[in-house]
């Protein structure tokens, strides 16, 4: 069972405890500029600065502006509401004049960000237009509360950047928006990925495991039924034969399972790791099962043989054992050659038959072994051939890069 690993810090704050921040750093800047003014600069240098007007106006501002941060989430577009309410309320305890100045705003600001990144795109919509729409209004009625509009040809005042930051507000919560949808649609994508990698390596196990195996089976049955009244001991140990060939089978389908169930339960049943899977050291075993079904196969060795990475040393023998099935079933042939060349940072496979050669070594009809190979070799970053040869018969080639600090 995996445990969720915690979210980092800052998204771990709720946006109502963002906006509950900023309304405390709007309500508090006034009186510190103007202290930090007096303090530095002679006791008539704040005059110009905002200065305390009506602080029962001021505390109830700062009520609804609370109100409003702990609804936020639920209920964004009252919140939204609230906090304009709260900030016009706010604007006129402090002497700011006629202009709406942005630091009031600061907490719809952040509202709006967060609402345009989280809520609904209808809510967010509807809370851009609100917020748009009070300081549009504000900016048509400032020549009667007189102000000034920046484009009368004087300089932008704080009215006209309030509307500025809020684009700009709006504009990150978008970019957020997008950047989480973006985020979200990776990782359905990956997930889908994921799965559909998942499925084909199932497949591929199943028809690598199953089909040498069923292949071993119908030609021993076969034989079995045809000397079983002439040669009852060579049936019997045909017979034989298809016992073992069946347990097998089964053994890596129960294998198999157990490993797909381990996902599904909380407690999980044992992992079934890749070293309990067949490897090279089979080749004898696998070689002697066909041989005794009826082709024979000659396995040869180059190199120095050593151990190798679970993954490379599965796809290896998955690779042989779907070649020797095909001959078994498809090129006529009554023998075949495997080469295993141990080289120092590959493993070069090769397996050639003197069979038919069309059709030999590939799948009939809807056969998916050829292609389950080159998908092995694929996600090892390796080759993989697979044809006819010129002078008769067909060849299976792959080369598997293994990496260099195995031994």
């Amino acid at each position: 069972m995996y445990e969720t690993p915690p979210l980092p810090l800052l998204k771990r704050v709720p946006p109502g405890m963002w906006t509950a921040l900023a309304w405390c750093v709007a309500v508090a800047y006034p009186s510190v500029v103007s202290g930090a003014s007096r303090y530095t600069r002679g006791p008539h240098a704040g005059d110009a600065m905002p200065t305390h007007r009506d602080l029962s106006l001021a505390l109830l501002a700062s009520v609804i502006a609370f109100a409003s941060c702990a609804v936020l989430r639920r209920l964004p577009l009252t919140a939204l509401a609230l906090l304009l309410v709260a900030s016009l309320a706010a604007t006129n305890a402090w002497t700011y004049g006629a202009e709406l100045s942005p630091v009031p705003l600061l907490a719809v600001y952040v509202a709006l960000c967060l609402v345009t990144a989280t809520a609904s795109r209808r809510r967010a919509r509807a809370a851009a237009a609100m917020v748009f729409t009070v300081l549009f209004g504000h900016l048509t009625l400032l020549p009667e509360l007189g102000g000034h509009l920046f484009l009368t040809g004087r300089s932008i005042g704080p009215s006209d950047a309030g509307l500025l930051v809020a684009v700009i507000a709006w504009l990150a919560g978008r970019s957020m928006r997008q950047s989480r949808d973006h985020a979200e649609m990776l990782g359905a994508h990956a997930a889908t990925q994921a799965v559909t990698a998942e499925r084909l390596r199932i497949a591929r196990e199943l028809h690598d495991m199953v089909a040498h195996s069923i292949g071993i089976i119908a030609l021993q049955s076969g034989a079995a039924r045809r000397v079983i009244d002439t040669q009852p001991a060579r049936a019997r140990e045909a017979l034989g034969e298809i016992e073992t060939a069946s347990r097998e089978t089964l053994s890596g389908l129960r294998r198999m399972l157990g490993a797909l169930r381990q996902g599904e339960s909380d407690t999980g049943a044992e992992e079934v790791p890749l070293h309990r899977m067949p490897g090279l050291a089979d080749l004898d075993r696998l070689a002697a099962a066909t041989t005794a079904a009826g082709v024979r196969v000659d396995v040869h060795w180059q190199g120095e043989r050593r151990a190798l990475p679970p993954d490379v040393d599965l796809s290896a023998f998955r690779i042989v054992q779907e070649a020797v099935t095909n001959v078994v079933r498809h090129a006529g042939s009554g023998s075949c050659q495997v080469s295993i060349d141990c080289r120092e940072d590959e493993l070069a496979i090769e397996i050639v038959d003197g069979g038919r050669g069309r059709g030999s070594g590939t799948d009939t009809g809807t056969g998916y072994g050829l292609a389950g190979l080159r998908e092995r070799v694929a996600l090892l970053h390796g080759e993989f051939s697979a044809g006819p040869r010129p002078e008769g018969g067909f060849q299976v080639a792959a080369r598997l890069p293994v990496p260099t600090g195995v031994r």
